[in-house]
């Protein structure tokens, strides 16, 4: 699977973002897909994550209840909305594929991951 994450950008606190992770290549149902975010100088953190139906979802806790994560399937496209953008939530953002076993733990490890695109940048201004 190929992944192209897109739709970063500047905006200021309060603000809204919709990212989009449009895929291609093997079977895009097979894969659930997780977003993730790294910050300068930080660790890859989870964001949310979206089973292969679009019917499960699950969120970190820093952007429960501020981001919305759905899934096109007939586009093979996934969507983050990000309302309400803080100063933190500043960092370069990327989609993975994987497909979930066992240890899948709501997709918030990133070793579960197969497939990753390449980040794209949010950055809010306070």
């Amino acid at each position: 699977v190929q992944l192209q994450a897109s739709g970063g950008g500047l905006v200021q606190a309060g603000g809204t973002l919709r990212l989009s992770c449009a895929a291609s290549g093997r079977t895009f149902t097979n894969y659930a897909i997780g977003w993730f975010r790294q910050a300068p100088g930080k660790e890859r953190e989870f964001v949310a994550t979206i089973s292969w139906s679009g019917g499960a979802t699950y969120f970190a806790d820093s952007v429960l209840g501020r981001f919305t994560i759905s899934r096109d399937n007939d586009k093979n496209t996934v969507y983050l909305q990000m309302n309400s953008l803080k100063p933190e939530d500043t960092a370069v953002y990327y989609c993975a594929a994987g497909i979930p076993d066992t240890t899948w733990a709501n997709g918030e490890l990133d070793d579960k991951y197969d497939y990753w695109g390449r980040g794209t940048q949010v950055t809010v201004s306070s």
